[in-house]
């Protein structure tokens, strides 16, 4: 009993406090805390000897699934601020239901260097969009452009969808972008992320239904113990990243952010090249 417990005690408050950490980062920017979560389950999984080919997908997979809780608990406390556009929602939501299923399914047809270099890249990206206004540069003109808004609800819902993250670091600024006000892009985000979240959630865990080598207690690639000790803390926190949202001059915040991207998607792009 006491090597069990010397064994996954680490392990149990090292996802806890991701969890807490990532409740506040979910509220505070309207990311779903998944650009943090993923790379933590990864080394977490890795320190306890989980087969490299599958922690990857399982990561992912539980990050989606607990983004359902900490986003549904973070989109309320927004939408009581008014911060949630519904015609964005409305707008939006079939096209980033479709697309996050869609990953979900094909998780499965992704190596987990593959999921590792799209983690990486993208994590880059936004990291160089929270420091240079690239995307917003890219896309303002064309705000009013319905289609231009379904395709990037398609786009941002099958890459979030393979990233394990609530599409919150792409929503924003896309949203941005198009003329909304920062704190409703954010709020908005939140409640998009929920929506994104669940049909992903559902292509995980048929995607790796029966697949060799998961930790234990896993349902397809969504590992419960994970999601209940990284979740339970998130959604305990969420609120306030929220006030904290109202609160602050987050600019400070997301250039530290934006340096802490660099490393993990840095770090991850490596790990898939075997560097």
């Amino acid at each position: 009993m006491s090597d069990i417990i010397t064994h996954f005690l680490p392990f149990a408050i090292g996802l806890a406090l991701t969890g807490a950490v990532s409740g506040v980062m979910a509220g505070l920017l309207g990311i779903g805390g998944g650009i943090i979560m993923v790379p933590a389950m990864v080394l977490a999984y890795q320190l306890l000897g989980y087969s490299p080919e599958i922690i990857m997908h399982v990561a992912v997979g539980t990050s989606l699934a607990v983004i359902i809780p900490t986003g549904m608990r973070s989109a309320r406390a927004h939408n009581k601020r008014g911060a949630v556009d519904h015609r964005i929602v409305r707008l939006w939501a079939p096209w980033i239901v479709v697309a996050s299923l869609l990953g979900g399914l094909m998780a499965g047809l992704y190596s987990a260097a593959a999921l590792k270099i799209i983690f990486g890249v993208m994590a880059l990206f936004i990291a160089l969009n929270m420091a240079l206004p690239v995307q917003r540069r890219l896309m303002e003109s064309l705000a009013g452009v319905p289609m231009v808004n379904r395709i990037s609800a398609a786009v941002i819902g099958y890459i979030s969808a393979l990233m394990g993250v609530g599409g919150g670091s792409l929503t924003v600024p896309t949203l941005t972008a198009f003329g909304t006000p920062i704190h409703t892009a954010v709020g908005t985000s939140s409640t998009l992320g929920v929506i994104l979240a669940v049909p992903a959630v559902v292509g995980f865990v048929i995607s790796g239904w029966g697949a060799a080598g998961t930790p234990p207690f896993s349902v397809g690639f969504i590992n419960i113990p994970s999601f209940i000790l990284i979740g339970g803390l998130a959604t305990l926190t969420a609120p306030i990243g929220v006030a904290l949202a109202h609160r602050l001059d987050a600019r400070l915040l997301k250039i530290v952010f934006a340096i802490f991207l660099v490393v993990v998607g840095g770090r991850m792009i490596l790990q898939a090249l075997g560097v």
